[in-house]
C-alpha cells in the first residue's frame, strides 16, 4: 500500500460505524497552498479500488491547480457506497469533522456522485467547504465556468487547426450531456455549430439537446454509446467518465482534435503519443476543465464572478502556449503541459511559505 501512496504528501481513511461513512481523502502536493479537490461518491468494488481512484485524481488536481495559476495544491477525496441508497446527513457531518481534523490543509465540495446540497451539511462541522449555493456564501454552479473554459479551448483549438478561433460551421462530437456536456452543446449551437453528434446514458438529456437543436436550426445526431468514437466530427469533446482514450478508442477516431471537460481522459499519458502519431491534437484535459477549479478557489477570497471569467478566459491563451511547446520541444501536448506545471511549482514554492505556518488561511471562515 505505501507503495501505491509514494508522492502524496498524506493520505487518511475515515470510518465512521455510526453514519457508514467509509471515506478517503488524499493531499498529494501543497507546494502552492492547501489542497483543493472535489468529493465523489460511489460504490467501488473494493477499497483498493477507491485508493487508487482517489491518488490518480488528487495527483491531477495538483496540475490543474498549478496550470490554473490559483495558490492552491492538489487533493481529492472519495467516498465509499451508492450515491442513490447511502446518503444522509449525518454521513455529510461526519465526512466534515474528518475535513475538520485536517486544520485547514485540505478544501473539498462536489464531484461525481455528490451535490452541493450534500456539502451544506457538511459545511456544520467545517468551514474548508467550496462549491455551495449562493444562499449559504458559495460561488453556486461550478458547471458554468467549466463548459465556458472548455468553449475558450476549442476557440484556441480552432485558432491552431483552421487559423481562426471561430467555432461555427464546424462539426463536433459530444460525448457527455450532464451538467457541463449539455451548456457545452447549447454555446456550441449559439455560436453556430454545422451538427452535434451527441450521446448520453440518460435519454431524456438527449430528447432536450435535440429539442434545441430544432430551435436554433442545428443538425443534431444522436448516436449510441462507443459509436461516437466513429463519427466523422472535427472535433470529439469529452465530457463524461475518464480513461475513455485508449488502443481501442483512439483507434477509431476521425477527429482532428480532443477538447472535453471529463477528467483524466487518457488511460494512460502514453496515449497521449498515440493521438499525435495520428496527427489528433490533444488538449490536455486539466487545462481545459479548470473553470470550476478556478471559480471554488477564488470563493475563497470571496465571490467574484467578473473574476472568476476574466481567469477563465486565460485557458485560451495557456493552451495556445502549450500547443507552440508541444511543437517546438517535439513533445506531446500531455509532457508540454506537465513540464509547464512543474517548472510553475518549482518556481513559485518558496514564494507560499505563508501557508506552512497557519492553521487556516484567515479568509477561509465563512460561517
Amino acid at each position: 500500500m505505501f507503495d501505491k501512496i509514494k508522492g502524496h504528501e498524506q493520505v487518511v481513511f475515515c470510518n465512521d460505524e455510526e453514519t457508514g461513512l467509509k471515506a478517503i481523502i488524499a493531499i498529494h502536493n501543497t507546494s502552492l497552498g492547501p489542497a483543493l479537490g472535489g468529493c465523489r461518491m460511489q460504490p467501488y468494488a473494493t477499497v483498493d479500488d477507491a485508493l487508487e481512484d482517489v491518488l490518480r485524481l488528487s495527483r491531477g488536481m495538483t496540475y490543474k491547480c498549478a496550470a490554473a495559476d490559483v495558490d492552491f495544491g492538489g487533493g481529492k477525496a472519495v467516498i465509499i457506497g451508492d450515491p442513490a441508497k447511502d446518503k444522509s446527513p449525518e454521513l455529510f457531518r461526519s465526512f466534515g469533522q474528518f475535513v475538520e481534523s485536517l486544520n485547514g490543509r485540505f478544501y473539498t465540495g462536489t464531484d461525481m456522485g455528490t451535490t452541493p446540497e450534500d456539502f451544506v451539511h457538511a459545511l456544520k462541522e467545517t468551514n474548508c467547504i467550496v462549491g455551495v449555493d449562493e444562499v449559504y456564501g458559495g460561488s453556486g454552479d461550478s458547471s458554468i465556468p467549466t463548459a465556458q473554459g472548455v468553449l475558450f479551448g476549442l476557440q484556441a483549438t480552432n485558432q491552431v487547426l483552421y487559423g481562426t478561433d471561430l467555432l461555427s460551421d464546424k462539426t463536433y462530437a459530444i460525448q457527455g450531456l450532464g451538467k457541463v456536456g449539455a451548456k457545452v452543446a447549447d454555446q456550441l449551437m449559439s455560436a453556430g455549430a454545422k451538427k452535434l453528434y451527441v450521446t448520453d446514458i440518460n435519454p431524456l438529456a438527449l430528447m432536450d439537446v435535440q429539442a434545441l437543436g430544432v430551435k436554433r436550426n442545428v443538425e443534431i445526431e444522436i448516436v449510441a454509446g462507443d459509436e461516437i468514437f466513429n463519427t466523422d466530427a472535427d472535433v470529439f469533446i469529452p465530457c463524461a467518465l475518464g480513461g475513455i482514450l485508449n488502443d481501442r478508442t483512439i483507434d477509431q477516431l476521425h477527429v482532428k482534435a480532443v477538447v472535453g471537460s471529463a477528467n483524466n481522459q487518457l488511460l494512460s499519458e502514453h496515449h497521449a503519443g498515440m493521438l499525435k502519431e495520428k496527427g489528433i491534437l490533444y488538449a490536455p484535459d486539466y487545462i481545459v476543465n479548470s473553470g470550476g477549479l478556478i471559480q471554488v478557489a477564488d470563493e475563497l477570497y470571496v465571490p467574484n464572478k467578473e473574476r472568476v471569467l476574466r481567469q477563465t478566459k486565460a485557458i485560451y491563451t495557456s493552451l495556445l502556449n502549450i500547443y507552440k511547446r508541444a511543437e517546438e520541444g517535439g513533445m506531446t501536448t500531455v509532457e508540454a503541459s506537465n513540464l509547464f506545471c512543474e517548472q510553475r511549482m518549482k518556481s513559485r514554492a518558496r514564494r507560499n511559505s505563508f501557508f506552512s505556518h497557519m492553521k487556516r488561511p484567515k479568509w477561509a471562515v465563512r460561517i
